[in-house]
């Protein structure tokens, strides 16, 4: 058997793909159609407390008896600095004055990480999901063993060897080769250390350094994609943009008229919307003056989710945090059965 197909065996699944666990974007509709068509659904819950994920992992079970992905953030504790919030604040004001409203008086740490969070193992440990993937970093090598125990998979997200190798270390069963093309925020462990590698050239490193399975993700829109991904090397394929305009997606009709536009030709990553880079559709928070620094993540994502609202209370979208990948002109609206199906038509067509 190939690799490929020992990988999906280990998994529980038909074919080598996995819908990306988008917070904020997937929902157990979403996580639960895919993996009902045979690939691996999943949900991001790095946003979540501990019951909000639990009723997640739950009602996507409701739906489906096959195998789920749960990602949780491992990201470091945010750095404050009360001069940089107060002159990031002074840069937003502005902004928040065109709808009548004025910044937050204090920024808060709206994300807790999994790394250190008791409480959010321990359900993790009672719901045994399939899999659970990590995203900002790793849980620690005792978390990992413990998920481990309790028969779940582990995956990791990486972007450089030397993130590869620290996961290795902790005993992760896979990684998840993340290049610089993807949307939303790469799963960089130090965003100051980002080295903005591309997918195709991280799958072949890491296949050619590393003993563990590679997953591809970045960029991958269509079975042609997947198929090229896997050619170097990678057991599976990881799409995320792919899903976005999926009726069963969370995403707003804003966020899928701009993905359907141009607007979908042009992503950028910035770090000015939740303090660590991503990439997204340009907005107006993308421009940021020289030598102003974003608050630290989450705390500078506190104060851009409350002018979204503001402006979005107006009808206003200007601030929205789109996050696409470039290959975002390429997405497909279709309900995600039907995508995994020509996603799968189109990875058979070019292997032959």
């Amino acid at each position: 058997m190939s690799s490929t197909g020992t990988f999906c065996q280990r998994l529980g699944i038909r074919y080598p793909l996995i819908q990306a666990p988008m917070a904020g974007v997937s929902t157990p509709a979403l996580a639960a159609a895919v993996s009902e068509a045979g690939g691996l659904g999943s949900l991001g819950l790095g946003a979540s407390g501990v019951e909000k994920a639990r009723e997640q992992i739950r009602a996507t079970r409701e739906l489906t008896s096959g195998p789920i992905n749960v990602n949780l953030f491992c990201h470091r504790p945010a750095r404050r600095d009360a001069g940089r919030e107060a002159a990031w604040l002074e840069h937003l004001a502005p902004w928040f004055a065109e709808f009548e409203a004025r910044p937050p008086t204090e920024l808060r740490e709206i994300y807790q990480s999994l790394v250190g969070h008791d409480a959010m193992l321990e359900m993790l440990l009672e719901e045994r999901p399939a899999v659970v993937s990590f995203h900002f970093g790793l849980p620690g090598r005792q978390a990992v063993q413990q998920l481990r125990e309790a028969g779940c998979l582990t995956l990791a997200c990486v972007t450089t060897i030397g993130e590869a190798a620290q996961a290795e270390r902790q005993g992760v069963d896979a990684l998840v080769a993340q290049g610089v093309e993807a949307g939303g925020h790469r799963g960089v462990f130090e965003p100051e250390q980002d080295d903005g590698i591309g997918t195709l050239a991280l799958v072949r490193m890491l296949v050619a350094r590393n003993r563990l399975p590679v997953i591809a993700a970045g960029g991958i829109m269509d079975g042609a994609g997947m198929a090229a991904a896997l050619q170097l090397g990678a057991s599976a394929a990881q799409l995320g943009t792919a899903f976005i305009l999926c009726p069963e997606s969370a995403a707003d009709d804003a966020y899928r008229q701009r993905l359907k536009s141009e607007a979908a030709q042009r992503t950028n990553i910035t770090a000015a919307i939740s303090g660590r880079p991503a990439r997204g559709l340009v907005n107006r928070l993308h421009e940021v003056p020289d030598g102003l620094a974003p608050a630290d993540y989450p705390l500078a994502y506190d104060a851009a989710k409350a002018l979204h609202a503001a402006a979005s209370a107006v009808g206003n979208h200007d601030f929205a945090p789109h996050w696409a990948g470039q290959g975002a002109p390429l997405a497909r609206d279709m309900p995600a059965a039907a995508l995994v199906r020509i996603l799968v038509e189109e990875w058979q067509a070019a292997r032959q």
